[in-house]
C-alpha cells in the first residue's frame, strides 16, 4: 500500500511538468510557425518598389510573392531554394520589367533597378533558374508559359489556379480571389510588331484579370496577399467567411490601390485578422527601420486596429496558427 501511494504521489508530482512539456507550441501544430520574409532593395528598411516576400511552409515549402524589381535575379542569395513563384498581376513593377542588380544600391526612395527583364520578366527568370513553378489566375498561365520555354524551362511549369479553386504545392494550397485592378501588359514583354504596335498605339495587351491568393499552410494558417485592389465584396464572401484569413499582406499605396484608410477598414471592418503586413507603399516608408513621420505607412499603422507589422527587408517574422507573429516582430 506505501508503494501504490509513492508511486501515485511520484505520478502526481511529475503531473504538471508532463503536461508542460507536452503543451503545443505558440507557433501552431506542430509547434512550428510560417516564415515571412520581405524582400526589398535596402536591408533593414521598407522602401519605394517593394513588394516581394517569401512564405515558408513549416514543411519547408518556399514561395516567392510578387517578385517585382527588388529581386536580384535567380541568383540572389537572399532567394534560397524556391518551389513557386506568384504573380498578382503583369503590371512591370510586380511581374518585374526590370531588377536591381544588387541589394542596397541607390536610395530607399529611388532603388537602383538599372537591370533589364524583359521581354521575359523577373519573375519568369527567377521560376526558371530555380525549376520553380509559377502559379497564376487566368490567362497569365498560357503567357507566362511561353517564357518558361523561352528560358528553357517547361512551359506546363506555368500552372493556373482558377477562382474558386485551388492547387496544391508542396504543404501549401493556393488559391486566386479577385482584385479590383487593371492587368494591362507592356508592349515591352512581346517580341516582334505585336509589341512595337502596341506601344505606338499607347496600348496594353489583356491577359485575364488581376488576382489576390489565399494561401493555406500546413500549420493551420491562413493568409490573404491582397495585390493590387481596391475594396473587393470577396474580401468578405471569400477571404473571411469561406477561408477565415488570420494574417493579410495589404497592399496600401492609394491612387492604385487601396489607400491608408481605406486598406485600414478592409483589414478593421471585413477581414479582422490577427495580423497584418503593409506592402506596396510606394514610398520611402522607414528610415533606419523606423517609420517615416507623414507617411502613408505611418497612416496605416496609426489607423489599423489590428497588430501590424512593418516588412523590413531581409527581416523574417514568424507566424502561428492563429496569425499571431511569435518570431521577428
Amino acid at each position: 500500500m506505501q508503494k501504490t501511494l509513492a508511486a501515485m504521489l511520484m505520478v502526481a508530482a511529475a503531473g504538471p511538468a508532463l503536461a508542460q512539456d507536452a503543451k503545443p507550441s505558440s507557433s501552431g501544430e506542430g509547434g512550428q510557425g510560417v516564415k515571412v520574409t520581405p524582400l526589398g532593395s535596402h536591408d533593414g528598411e521598407f522602401c519605394s518598389r517593394d513588394r516581394a516576400m517569401v512564405f515558408e511552409d513549416p514543411d519547408g515549402t518556399r514561395i516567392l510573392y510578387d517578385a517585382g524589381r527588388t529581386v536580384a535575379g535567380a541568383d540572389d542569395p537572399r532567394l534560397g531554394d524556391i518551389d513557386a513563384v506568384l504573380v498578382s498581376h503583369v503590371h512591370g513593377d510586380h511581374l518585374g520589367d526590370q531588377r536591381i542588380e544588387a541589394v542596397n544600391a541607390g536610395t530607399c526612395a529611388q532603388p537602383e533597378t538599372s537591370v533589364s527583364t524583359v521581354p521575359n520578366s523577373n519573375s519568369a527568370e527567377i521560376a526558371a533558374g530555380k525549376g520553380a513553378k509559377i502559379v497564376v489566375g487566368s490567362e497569365m498561365a498560357s503567357f507566362l508559359g511561353t517564357k518558361l520555354k523561352a528560358l528553357g524551362a517547361s512551359a506546363d511549369d506555368a500552372q493556373l489556379v482558377r477562382f474558386g479553386a485551388s492547387r496544391k504545392i508542396g504543404g501549401v494550397a493556393i488559391t486566386t480571389v479577385p482584385a479590383v485592378h487593371s492587368n494591362g501588359l507592356s508592349g515591352d514583354f512581346i517580341d516582334g510588331p505585336l509589341g512595337e504596335n502596341l506601344k505606338a498605339a499607347g496600348l496594353n495587351a489583356y491577359v485575364g484579370p488581376p488576382t489576390g491568393y489565399v494561401l493555406s499552410f500546413s500549420n493551420g494558417l491562413v493568409a490573404y496577399l491582397s495585390g493590387d485592389t481596391g475594396v473587393t465584396a470577396e474580401q468578405d464572401t471569400v477571404v473571411t467567411k469561406q477561408y477565415g484569413a488570420k494574417l493579410v499582406v495589404m497592399n496600401i499605396g492609394d491612387v492604385y490601390t487601396t489607400g491608408p484608410k481605406e486598406a485600414a477598414f478592409v483589414i478593421d471592418e471585413i477581414i479582422k485578422p490577427a495580423s497584418v503586413i503593409p506592402s506596396h507603399a510606394n514610398e520611402e516608408a522607414t528610415k533606419g527601420g523606423e517609420v517615416v513621420s507623414g507617411s502613408k505607412t505611418e497612416a496605416f499603422m496609426q489607423a489599423v486596429k489590428a497588430k501590424a507589422y512593418l516588412p523590413l527587408s531581409g527581416r523574417t517574422m514568424t507566424f502561428d496558427q492563429g496569425g499571431a507573429c511569435t518570431d521577428g516582430c
